[in-house]
């Protein structure tokens, strides 16, 4: 093969390569505004009377999610399987995004945490690298700790929405999650780097939960749970 012969044949793997990429970035583009209307819905549940919409705002966000799947479902379609990491880059913040909804959702619903398991679920992937396209699992705690962030914010307006006994379960759903991240020994700058924005939203929480003690809000709220 000829010099001339040898840089043809890169140049064609290289259009090639420019060609999935360019097919990626057009689905993943469609997923990213899906992700947008999921999280205009939910972010409702920050208004004042927005609690009393949660039902209705999960339900409607699950309804987007069937859409997440399909969308997901083309993706799928537009590289070789075995080359997820290749390509990874192109999708790991809209994922991560949607594992930060899932969870989001899942907690609204149930405050519980969700698992990496059910976030897979929810996007219609896998949770093991082998069967192809996953949830990897430093995209699954990103996630989640993207949702932390979203859970402090919830914990103010709770407040000046007059729910006094949310801020407290925000509080202890929060500080267990910090118990559980504090076991990892993160090796990932970025996920460190958001691990810490964690403190924050502890520090942030306990601050919340504080003035409602000083202002005696804490106690009426659990005394009125315990009639």
């Amino acid at each position: 093969m000829s010099v001339t012969e040898m840089f043809s044949y890169i140049q064609g793997f290289l259009s090639a390569d420019q060609d999935i990429r360019e097919d990626i970035r057009k689905v993943v583009q469609i997923l990213e505004q899906t992700a947008r209307e999921i999280l205009t819905v939910l972010q409702s549940v920050h208004q004042p009377s927005g609690f009393k919409e949660i039902p209705s705002k999960c339900a409607k966000a699950r309804e987007l999610f069937c859409t997440v799947r399909t969308q997901i479902a083309e993706l799928k379609t537009k590289f070789p399987v075995e080359q997820y990491y290749r390509f990874h880059e192109h999708w790991r913040f809209v994922l991560q995004r949607l594992t930060f909804l899932a969870a989001f959702v899942v907690y609204l619903e149930s405050e519980a945490l969700v698992t990496r398991e059910e976030v897979a679920r929810i996007l219609g992937i896998e949770v093991v690298r082998e069967k192809g396209f996953h949830l990897d699992v430093e995209d699954y705690l990103a996630g989640v700790l993207i949702m932390a962030s979203e859970l402090s914010r919830l914990a103010v307006n709770s407040v000046t929405s007059g729910d006094y006994n949310r801020p407290l379960r925000i509080s202890n759903f929060i500080n267990e999650l910090d118990s559980g991240f504090r076991l990892l020994n993160l090796k990932n700058d970025p996920l460190r780097k958001r691990y810490d924005g964690l403190k924050y939203d502890v520090k942030k929480i306990e601050e919340v939960v504080y003035d409602l003690s000083i202002r005696g809000l804490a106690k009426e709220s659990e005394s009125g749970g315990d009639k």
